[in-house]
């Protein structure tokens, strides 16, 4: 039986019940932020319930799992730990995943006061998770969407967004895709998160990270499609302070800038503000000026 489009609490419940009965007295609820590959739902106080929304996306779940237990040894900052693996059923034909679950405040939550504190332990997190050991990890491709890769990789969605641009926008963001391209990573490849995003990260009160979630697209590679929340989300003074936790060449931030470039230009004005905090237009007015002089 194919899985059904809609994933409700009732199925879950059912899966839940029927491989892990010791936890099928738990409450279960659809957590409040929902992603795209996957639907969460929270399983008790202390766990959460993942699961693949489409065929397309189990792959990822069980790369991410693997990711999970090879990063869980190494990086201090806290991330999901896989507590049990749900396998395929009548009931719903994809493999699942139970999580720990983790407590903290996303980035849309943060006050403006904390905010500082927030990116300058978001970049102080990314240094250490470009600095660990890579061995094990999966290489960025198709199976990381891309991330992890050269810029070019998402070249024909730009091309063939760019057209639709005009002024000044136009101008600046081709000119600055072209550089963009023209430069490659030289370093050694290192871990790359691949979804840096307001809603997969965690702060406690103060402002400080204290978890990363999401590891789905991660992978070893090239990290400037990390750098790319540094347009989407953050304003000019907090690029700053992101590149001042970053010890990364001048070529990675162009590269980080037109990965910006590519989300804006294929997301939605809503979708921008919604998921990343930032209107469009001043997505494509900051990226346009980095070289309009």
């Amino acid at each position: 039986m194919a899985a059904p489009e809609e994933i409700t609490s009732s199925l879950v419940r059912l899966l839940v019940s029927e491989q892990f009965p010791q936890w099928s007295a738990l409450p279960i609820r659809p957590v409040d932020m929902q992603g795209w590959d996957n639907r969460t739902f929270r399983l008790g106080d202390r766990m959460t319930v993942r699961l693949p929304s489409a065929d397309g996306y189990v792959a990822g779940l069980v790369r991410e799992e693997r990711t999970l237990g090879i990063l869980g040894s190494r990086f201090r900052v806290a991330i999901p730990r896989v507590v049990a693996t749900g396998a395929a059923s009548p009931a719903f034909d994809r493999p699942w995943s139970v999580r720990e679950w983790i407590e903290g405040r996303t980035l849309i939550a943060v006050g403006p006061r904390e905010r500082d504190n927030a990116i300058v332990s978001l970049g102080d997190a990314l240094s250490e998770l470009q600095a660990l050991d890579t061995g094990g990890g999966p290489w960025a491709g198709s199976a990381s969407a891309y991330r992890g890769c050269h810029v070019s990789a998402v070249g024909e969605d730009v091309q063939s967004r760019l057209a639709l641009l005009a002024g000044r926008h136009a101008e600046g963001c081709r000119a600055l895709w072209d550089a963009a391209v023209a430069t490659v990573w030289t370093e050694r490849p290192v871990w790359v998160h691949g979804d840096i995003a307001p809603g997969n990260m965690l702060f406690d009160r103060s402002g400080r990270l204290t978890a990363l979630i999401d590891f789905g697209q991660t992978c070893i590679g090239d990290p400037a499609c990390d750098l790319a929340f540094a347009w989407l989300s953050c304003s000019s003074r907090e690029r700053d302070l992101l590149r001042e936790r970053l010890d990364l060449p001048e070529d990675a931030w162009l590269r980080g800038a037109a990965w910006a470039l590519w989300k804006a230009l294929i997301s939605s004005p809503e979708e921008m503000l919604a998921k990343y905090g930032r209107s469009r237009d001043a997505v494509l007015s900051d990226v346009a000026d980095l070289t309009m002089g």
